[in-house]
């Protein structure tokens, strides 16, 4: 019953994305998104089992705090919701375990998103777990081949930092974060050595439209990790529905 993928792989992304909010927020300041039970960020009051609900808890409480009234940071509904997206849309182009295995890659790619669009920071931990599921996708979905994921890595990451090294070589600061080159190796062991070209040019072009139109200065920073996460699983979507071999 192709139908109930969607539904199901949507309902899990709105779950998973609200506990993605969680630690894109609280792990940069050294907290725990597994310890402890979930609070106000303004009062600090414990929030009851009601109030923990996705997207419907926030739309219930008018996106305030029902103890102090403070408003509850819109940030945690954008994450669930495209939790939400990533995992209906893997749904629908493709129902079944390859679905599924999409849904992942699109959640772990919207922790590293989230937390790198926070804090300009890609956790090594995240982005090896992404590297693992990578390679033991390969078990489970035969295309792209294993031989063409491990090129896909070693490519990625040797792109990157290549053009980071030269950088900072030429104008004698940093321009790529040492976590971007470990990120697209990681993406380049989900989706191959072929599709590199493709997402880093969709990265850079959503990257020069965000600069655009923020009216952004030349010395202001773009991250990174986010556009190469969010080109990554848009170009995933359009390989899974079988647009690229009709075209």
């Amino acid at each position: 019953m192709t139908w109930m993928w969607p539904i199901l792989l949507g309902v899990l992304g709105l779950v998973f994305g609200s506990f993605i909010a969680t630690l894109a927020l609280r792990w940069p300041e050294g907290r725990s998104a597994l310890a402890g039970r979930s609070a106000c960020d303004r009062c600090d009051a414990r929030l009851r089992w009601f109030e923990l609900a996705p997207v419907l808890s926030f739309a219930m409480q008018r996106g305030r705090c029902r103890r102090c009234g403070g408003q509850i940071d819109r940030f945690h509904l954008a994450i669930e919701l495209l939790g939400g997206a990533a995992g209906m849309g893997a749904g629908l182009v493709a129902p079944g375990v390859e679905g599924a295995v999409g849904a992942v890659f699109g959640w772990l790619l919207l922790a590293l998103g989230a937390v790198d669009a926070r804090v300009y920071w890609l956790p090594d931990p995240l982005v090896a777990a992404l590297a693992a599921a990578g390679l033991a996708s390969a078990l489970v979905v035969d295309e792209p081949g294993l031989v063409e994921r491990l090129a896909g890595g070693a490519a990625g990451y040797g792109v990157l930092a290549i053009a980071a090294m030269l950088y900072a070589r030429l104008r004698g600061r940093t321009g790529l974060g040492g976590g971007d080159p470990k990120l697209f190796g990681a993406i380049g062991l989900w989706l191959g050595w072929r599709a590199l070209a493709p997402v880093m040019l969709a990265a850079a072009l959503a990257g020069l439209a965000v600069a655009i139109v923020r009216r952004m200065r030349a010395d202001e920073r773009l991250p990174l990790g986010s556009l190469l996460a969010a080109a990554a699983f848009s170009w995933w979507l359009v390989s899974a529905s079988g647009l690229l071999t009709r075209v």
